[in-house]
This record gives C-alpha cells, sequence and structure tokens, in this order.
C-alpha cells in the first residue's frame, strides 16, 4: 500500500469515528444549565412576565437569590461605610448583604422602591450592620448631593461607593429610540455616576474604593439596546479615566461588567416570552443569580482584596 494511500485510509477512518460521535452526540439529550455554585441556581425556562418599571424584586418569580448563605465574612470591610446606589434590589442587594457580612454600614440609594428597599435594609441589619434608606432620582444633581451627605452624616463617613442604578428598556428599530428615551438613559447611568462619584471622593479617605457597574453591553453592543450600550461603554471608559485621576488621592476606582442577571432590570425591559428565555444563550445556559456577582464587589472595595487594582473592568458573563 502507497503512503498515499495509507494517509487517505487513515482520513476516512479518522472520519468515521468523529461522524458516529456526532450522530450520537444529536440523539443525546441537550446538555442543562452548568451549575457550579454553592448552590443550585434557577435555569429556563421561567415563567412568562412582564413588570412595570422601575421593577419590583418582590414581584419576580422565581425570586432572585441574593443572600449568599454560603458565604462567611471575615472583616474585609471592617469598619466601613458603603453608599450603594440601585440598592433596593438586584446586584445592589445583594451587594448590600455581603458587604455588611464583611462589617461595613450601608446606605441605600434607590428611586422609589419602598417595599423592597425595606426588605434590603432588614437583610442588612440582621448581619448586625447599620442601615439607612436615601430615595432620590440620580439622575439629579441634588439627589446625589443629598445621598453622600446623609450617608456621611448618619453613618459617620464614606469609604465605598457602588455606582449600580440604571435605566434600561429596548427598542427593537432604531428609528423608535426617541430623544425622551434616550435622554432618560443617560441621565440615569452616565450623569447619575458623575453626579455621585463627584459629590462622594470629597469625603473619601486613602484607600477608599468606586465600583462601577457596567455590562457586556458595553463591551460587545446590543442591537436592541444601543442606548444602553453607549451609557455602558462610557462607564467603562468613566472608570478607566477616573482611576488615573484618582490615584494621587488613594481612591480606587474599578469597575464590573455583567451578562445576564436575573433582577427586576430585565422583566421590566423585556417582553414576556423573551423573559421566559433570559440568560439560555449564555455558555452556562443561564442567567446569574445575583449572588454570583456580588463577592466581586467585595474584592473590589475592600483593601485586603485588591489594593494594587485599579482601572479594571471585570466582566462576568457566564462564559465564552
Amino acid at each position: 500500500m502507497s503512503d498515499t494511500r495509507q494517509a487517505s485510509d487513515q482520513q476516512r477512518a479518522i472520519q468515521q469515528q468523529v461522524d458516529a460521535r456526532d450522530r450520537q452526540r444529536g440523539e443525546e439529550k441537550a446538555p442543562s444549565a452548568m451549575q457550579a455554585g454553592a448552590r443550585r441556581y434557577p435555569e429556563p425556562p421561567f415563567p412568562d412576565q412582564h413588570h412595570a418599571k422601575p421593577g419590583l424584586e418582590s414581584r419576580i418569580d422565581p425570586a432572585p437569590l441574593y443572600d449568599a448563605p454560603f458565604w462567611k465574612g471575615s472583616g474585609k470591610l471592617e469598619g466601613k461605610v458603603a453608599l450603594v446606589t440601585g440598592g433596593d434590589s438586584g446586584i445592589g442587594r445583594a451587594v448590600a448583604v455581603l458587604f455588611a457580612r464583611e462589617g461595613a454600614d450601608v446606605a441605600l440609594s434607590y428611586l422609589d422602591e419602598h417595599g423592597d428597599a425595606e426588605v434590603t435594609k432588614a437583610a442588612v441589619e440582621a448581619e448586625g450592620r447599620r442601615c439607612i434608606l436615601l430615595p432620590g432620582d440620580v439622575s439629579r444633581r441634588d439627589a446625589c448631593a443629598r445621598a453622600v451627605a446623609e450617608t456621611v452624616g448618619r453613618l459617620g463617613g464614606l469609604d465605598v461607593l457602588v455606582n449600580n442604578a440604571a435605566f434600561q428598556i429596548h427598542t427593537a428599530d432604531f428609528e423608535d429610540l426617541t430623544e425622551e428615551h434616550f435622554d432618560t438613559t443617560l441621565k440615569t447611568n452616565l450623569y447619575g455616576y458623575f453626579h455621585m462619584a463627584q459629590e462622594a471622593v470629597p469625603h473619601m479617605k486613602p484607600g477608599s474604593a468606586i465600583i462601577n457597574t457596567g455590562s457586556i453591553t458595553g463591551i460587545d453592543g446590543s442591537k436592541e439596546l444601543i442606548d444602553y450600550s453607549m451609557t455602558k461603554g462610557g462607564i467603562h471608559a468613566f472608570t478607566r479615566a477616573l482611576s488615573g485621576n484618582l490615584i494621587g488621592k488613594g481612591i480606587r476606582v474599578n469597575c464590573v461588567a455583567p451578562g445576564p442577571v436575573w433582577t427586576p432590570l430585565n422583566p421590566s425591559d423585556r417582553p414576556a416570552d423573551q423573559v421566559a428565555t433570559f440568560g439560555a444563550k449564555t455558555p452556562m445556559k443561564r442567567p446569574a443569580q445575583p449572588e454570583e456577582i456580588a463577592p466581586a464587589y467585595v474584592f473590589l472595595a475592600s483593601p485586603q482584596c485588591s489594593s494594587y487594582i485599579t482601572g479594571e473592568i471585570l466582566p462576568i458573563i457566564g462564559g465564552y
């Protein structure tokens, strides 16, 4: 047998093996969502649902998981004071709970979701820490100034700012994106971060931290979230630029950029049938739960964990 004949026979044999495995795989059940956490997390499909803005966590089915029962605090934020915008629900609620478990007192800025905010406050207090509620519209400079002033006045200082409040709603066609819609997104997502940071910095000491919530849409874009993607890309750039500006003050600035997370933001944006499959297209085939995102904020807030990290954008997107 010639060398060429032997090589072609070998290639066909390999092809037959792979073809047989492909046929077998096609007959197998589709892989389920990846479960690699301390407990099992909900998987799509979820019940069809669509909620009114700004969205209430108490109405979401299944309820988002935020309390991280297996997380053991170790004093990473002992004696710190944190201000969390959008702190009533979602990622903000999970961050507030873990911050408290690590020893921080927490101020919660939110719009008008008072019931959700009270639940978060009770969860923080159950960790043995103080919590104050600060309703207000972060798109307004005066609301940001009041939130910072009340945090400093009532809790005795400000060591960690988490800029997390956001507005998101899709538009399928670009020409349907109105100026009012565009303006609301930019004012909430960009002006809110800018105003809050500028008000906070004069009260922050060396070793303090600012953590911004970005998004995978700020990296990849989203064809139905053009305005939101713009703001999240802007937040990533804001993080990089501000981190350099504040190095001389000893204040670190970083950003967490999540993929799909099961919070009130998306069920109050997407049509009900799309909510049912939310997160299913990620490699892990499910959205993150808020308690899976919150540890990144603890890491970036704590001088014990990230004293040499500033200007970073940390994607948490369920795989590539």
